[in-house]
């Protein structure tokens, strides 16, 4: 069970360097900022949670720098999820199980900014959803990919 989390938390690590890469990519390629969601969220949670950050200066850059580690915990999260899965026998060809690993991805990230209300898809545009999707996808399928490869070696 172990060597399955390393797996995934290699598998999940290797899929997020690939949506960042795809982000920032578009991001140049468009000439769009980034996005705040991420920042929105934590700065919600904290608050929900009762231990809101204070008001200081850097607060911004915790604030960004946090909501980019959430990013990175999403991506590991769901490469450990997908390689206990696969463990446990989902084992779709590659390019099905990236999809349903890009899928959950998305979903695991777009559902908690919907429940806080930072955002909401029944309104984003087209090309709000492809900015959204192909990076996903893209995560799922260098995720899955790292998991079934690896899990062959061993």
């Amino acid at each position: 069970m172990i060597r399955s989390i390393l797996r995934g938390c290699v598998a999940g690590a290797a899929g997020t360097t690939v949506l960042n890469a795809v982000t920032y990519a578009d991001m140049a390629a468009r000439g769009r900022p980034s996005s705040s969601t991420p920042q929105d969220a934590v700065e919600k949670i904290t608050e929900r949670a009762g231990h809101p950050l204070p008001d200081t200066d850097g607060r911004d850059n915790r604030l960004t720098g946090l909501g980019a580690l959430s990013g990175l915990a999403v991506g590991t999260g769901t490469g450990v999820a997908v390689s206990l899965l696969h463990r446990a026998g989902f084992r779709p060809p590659v390019v099905l199980g990236g999809v349903v690993t890009g899928l959950l991805a998305m979903a695991a990230n777009d559902l908690p900014m919907t429940r806080l209300g930072i955002t909401d898809p029944r309104t984003w545009s087209a090309q709000d959803w492809a900015s959204d999707v192909v990076p996903h996808l893209l995560f799922g399928l260098a995720t899955y990919a790292a998991v079934a490869a690896s899990a062959r070696e061993t």
